[in-house]
């Protein structure tokens, strides 16, 4: 059996809350709560989710950007999580982040090819000519010219200055990247052609990736599976086709809902509006977090909380829908007589 490419198990990341008022205390956000999910070799993996609901922050953590509070991660086989020193710094070059907003993800004072050459510098022992060579090489990778290392990120357009993020993330030779939100800042003429170029460049190098999104559309084009986040928590899982065609979860159904259609009359899918915002995290309600803002909630939405139950076609769902009854027992929501 082939070892994932990443695996993390039981994540759980919380931050210290403001004081709010007089008198009060400190009241602390779980942003990440109890997430695991793995990545296969050259596999992309999807996580979407609306704003808030701890997609970034699980970015971050899976490559210990922010501390954990439980879990474990395994990049091919090797623990992260208790990493230190030599043995984390050789797994820092396994592992590659793509921010969002590429223009400050990069030094402004300083040349795009030095900020490429910077981690050559750091974990390489090479000449100067060698990494001016390697910054050469990863420029052509990403569809740049060699002239353009000695140029400065504000003289770059979005999509080229996020191309120079990708090569910056490819100078280590990774085997996984996490592309934090990384084509939601361009237009969506230049967001196909970075997208085209990350499947280039994970079929050339068999690369794996954490794709974090809000676009749904992308997201099916670009991934092989999807999870779907919550309030901190992954609420369904499983193949793209699946999660597109059939979902499981009324939140995943009210997400895809929301995607345009080019034309509305022929769009196969009545749009879903939620009541009400996220909860406050700091005070996630009791039982399933989404019972809130859910039409088909029951009474033991709202006092337990569902465990990840396996669908029909791949994948699982934390729904309640799928136990108690059984009512759907693994097949898609659309299959429920419960009205919408």
């Amino acid at each position: 059996m082939n070892t994932p490419m990443l695996q993390a198990e039981g994540l759980r990341v919380t931050f210290p809350g403001s004081r709010r008022g007089v008198g009060r205390g400190k009241r602390s956000v779980t942003a990440v709560d109890d997430v695991s999910l793995h990545i296969e070799r050259g596999e992309t993996l999807g996580l979407v989710g609306e704003s808030g609901s701890g997609k970034s922050t699980t970015g971050r953590a899976v490559l210990k950007l922010v501390a954990l509070e439980t879990g474990a991660v395994q990049i091919d086989g090797q623990d992260l999580t208790h990493s230190r020193g030599a043995q984390l710094r050789r797994l820092r070059r396994q592992s590659q982040m793509v921010f969002q907003d590429p223009y400050s993800s990069l030094d402004p004072s300083t040349t795009v090819g030095a900020s490429i050459a910077e981690p050559l510098r750091v974990h390489e022992s090479m000449s100067k000519q060698q990494r001016r060579d390697r910054v050469v090489e990863l420029l052509d990778l990403v569809g740049l010219r060699p002239s353009h290392a000695d140029r400065y990120p504000y003289e770059f357009s979005g999509g080229q200055r996020q191309r120079v993020a990708i090569a910056r993330a490819l100078a280590l030779n990774p085997r996984l990247i996490v592309c934090d939100e990384a084509v939601s800042a361009l237009d969506v003429s230049t967001q196909n052609q970075v997208i085209n170029l990350l499947e280039d460049l994970r079929e050339r190098f068999e690369l794996s990736y954490l794709f974090i999104a809000h676009d749904l559309a992308v997201v099916r084009h670009i991934s092989h599976r999807v999870a779907v986040m919550y309030l901190g928590r992954i609420v369904e899982t499983g193949p793209v086709e699946r999660i597109y065609e059939q979902p499981a979860h009324p939140y995943t159904q009210a997400l895809l809902s929301a995607i345009p259609a080019p034309d509305p009359k022929l769009r196969g899918t009545k749009r879903i509006f939620l009541s009400g915002d996220i909860p406050d995290p700091s005070a996630p309600p009791p039982g399933c977090p989404f019972h809130t803002r859910c039409a088909h909630a029951m009474d033991i939405c709202s006092r337990e909380r569902p465990a990840m139950t396996p669908i029909e076609g791949g994948g699982e769902a934390a729904c309640h829908l799928q136990t108690s009854g059984p009512r759907l027992a693994g097949q898609p929501l659309s299959a429920t007589k419960v009205p919408s």
